[in-house]
């Protein structure tokens, strides 16, 4: 019984057509002595029906005793749905099947969870989901999802081969560069204690490429970090990786706002307004306290350092007499937050260092807060002009550190959001998608711990042109060529110009991030060498493919798009890895395990 049509397809003009169709047994419904199966496969689903009178009572048994998800084949004959019982949910809603055959091509037991109520099967434990995650992805909304990855990454390759780049594979397995994030290392068995790396980028290689004259390349990579997870982050993800020779970064941002515009007309069929907006990360940071600002939103961060530079409330002035600033946020509509509310955006404040957290409740025309008996009436007077204060408005203040007190009030400010939204006062369109270049970050770090500088990005960032004589004089004046995409407040990705002189990037490697000259040889000493035969100018970009998939679901758990993904703790539930291997395994490895050391 080899289907004839998929669950999805039979339409009023396929009336009076005999058919097959075959899949799983979506429901079954035994209504006035006659058997309606909705049967279902991976296209959607189709209304059957049994009647006891048009088929031999075997039949009619072996259907009642079907289950959800039992595997069937049906033929039978396509006619219109009786009168008033049509389905205007589903797109073969007006027809039936009246079945003459049946097989059953294999049984289900009953199910850890329903697939068939997606109310029900979305409030399900998702470990229980990961468990069984063959049954999950059964669901018509996990289905969606997959098809859509699939969509969009053709969608990608079709763009990249119009624009004229090369898909090329790079090695997943490659050296250790410790400099990043932490790697997954695997034992080389014919060298003991060697071994190899599971690459977090491919971006040695794709520079590598520009230098061998590929010129326009781009892969849709597995890479891998052996990070702590949450929802945006697994152990093993794709980015799409681009790379290309002779270029600037304006055709970087062209580029790619080209194929975003591409893949959300694919995607969702909306038309997305190029170019997209441009801010500084030191813009990013004052105005949104975060580099990846979501500005669907208001509730800026202003800077009211000055007009409290002299004041008479201390822990202001004071913070202000350290060279650090004072930031304030209107959380409009506020003013009712819970104790359990404040108690947790304090918690925020002092995750970062601060004491505590200053505010004012604006409530009965009154401001209800300790710290305003303090205030000088030109104070109060700025922050009514410079906040817009109103009724019901809550004002929160960070005093600390430039960017200690954005990044406190960037948390805040997200957080009010998600409070505001939950009481209906924040209305944001399901369908708004606020696309920006967040650039000129700065290309080097301070960890005051190891008293040395880090890059920001990555250590092939090229610095900004005019600002690399800084580099020996004052390095955290200077701006790397580095720009990330930002939609809703969620990084899409990131890349730069980087450096192709040999004698700029050794100057990085040795005299800025303090790597020895014999560790810089043996780590990078192929691509210094590389450089030195003819490397073109030239840049590249990455997207985090999965958080591109995610944002298209309107999911925020990237696991909802990855077809078997880790949990939380970097484990397969489904397979139940990782697992232990055989003691002859670690012999061949040159491997010994040792116990664990128990914690006191």
């Amino acid at each position: 019984m080899k289907r004839t049509h998929h669950c999805n397809e039979l339409r009023p003009t396929h009336i009076g057509q005999t058919v097959t169709l075959a899949g799983w047994v979506h429901s079954r419904r035994d209504l006035g002595g006659l058997i309606f199966i909705d049967i279902r496969d991976r296209e959607g689903r189709t209304q059957t029906v049994f009647d006891p009178s048009a088929m031999s009572k075997e039949l009619f048994e072996r259907a009642s005793s079907l289950r959800s998800e039992c595997v069937i084949s049906v033929t039978g004959k396509v006619r219109h749905r009786p009168e008033g019982t049509n389905n205007t949910k589903i797109p073969t809603g007006e027809v039936e099947v009246g079945v003459t055959e049946l097989e059953l091509l294999n049984y289900a037991e009953v199910l850890p969870f329903p697939v068939d109520d997606p109310e029900v099967a979305s409030k399900v434990n998702e470990e229980l989901r990961l468990k069984y995650r063959y049954l999950d992805l059964r669901r018509p909304e996990m289905i969606r999802n997959l098809r859509l990855r699939s969509k969009v990454a053709t969608a990608t390759r079709v763009f990249f081969d119009e624009q004229g780049f090369l898909e090329v594979e790079t090695p997943t397995l490659f050296k250790s560069t410790p400099e990043g994030a932490r790697e997954f290392l695997v034992p080389f068995r014919r060298e003991p204690g060697m071994f190899y790396a599971l690459p977090q980028s491919p971006q040695q290689f794709k520079q590598i490429l520009m230098v061998a004259g590929v010129e326009k390349y781009f892969q849709l990579a597995r890479c891998y970090r052996d990070e702590d997870l949450r929802a945006d982050r697994q152990p093993e993800f794709t980015q799409v990786d681009v790379e290309m020779s002779f270029i600037d970064r304006q055709d970087i941002y062209d580029l790619i706002e080209s194929l975003l515009k591409r893949v959300w007309k694919t995607a969702l069929n909306i038309d997305i307004p190029t170019p997209f907006k441009r801010i500084s990360f030191e813009e990013a940071l004052n105005r949104y306290g975060i580099d990846k600002p979501d500005t669907r939103f208001g509730m800026e961060l202003v800077d009211f350092t000055e007009e409290f530079r002299a004041s008479t409330f201390k822990v202001f002035s004071g913070a202000i007499q350290n060279g650090g600033v004072v930031k304030a946020m209107n959380a409009k509509g506020m003013a009712g937050a819970t104790q359990g509310q404040i108690e947790t955006m304090t918690e925020y404040a002092k995750s970062f260092g601060a004491r505590g957290l200053a505010y004012i409740k604006v409530e009965g025309g009154e401001w209800k807060s300790p710290i305003v008996k303090f205030f000088s009436q030109a104070e109060k007077d700025a922050l009514i002009q410079k906040l817009k204060i109103e009724e019901g408005d809550l004002i929160l203040f960070a005093a600390d550190q430039w960017l200690n007190a954005c990044e406190i009030l960037g948390k805040i400010r997200l957080y009010c959001a998600d409070v505001l939204k939950s009481q209906g006062k924040l209305n944001i369109p399901s369908d708004q998608f606020n696309f920006l270049w967040v650039v000129e970050f700065p290309l080097l770090s301070f960890d005051k711990e190891m008293n040395r500088w880090y890059s920001s990005h990555h250590p092939f960032t090229a610095p900004v042109t005019e600002d690399i004589p800084l580099l020996k004089t004052d390095p955290k004046k200077v701006r790397g060529q580095h720009y990330d995409i930002v939609v809703n407040g969620v990084e899409l990705g990131g890349g730069s110009i980087r450096i192709h002189q040999p004698d700029v990037q050794k100057t990085i490697f040795e005299e800025i991030l303090q790597i020895p000259p014999d560790e810089t040889r043996l780590r990078f000493g192929y691509m210094l060498d590389a450089f030195q035969y003819g490397a073109p100018p030239h840049g590249g970009i990455a997207l985090g493919f999965d958080r591109l998939i995610a944002i298209l679901c309107g999911t925020p758990s990237i696991r909802d798009v990855i077809a078997f993904p880790k949990t939380a703790k970097g484990t397969d539930l489904m397979t139940d890895s990782p697992a232990m291997v055989t003691p002859r395994q670690l012999r061949d490895l040159h491997i010994e395990v040792k116990a664990a050391a128990k914690k006191e």
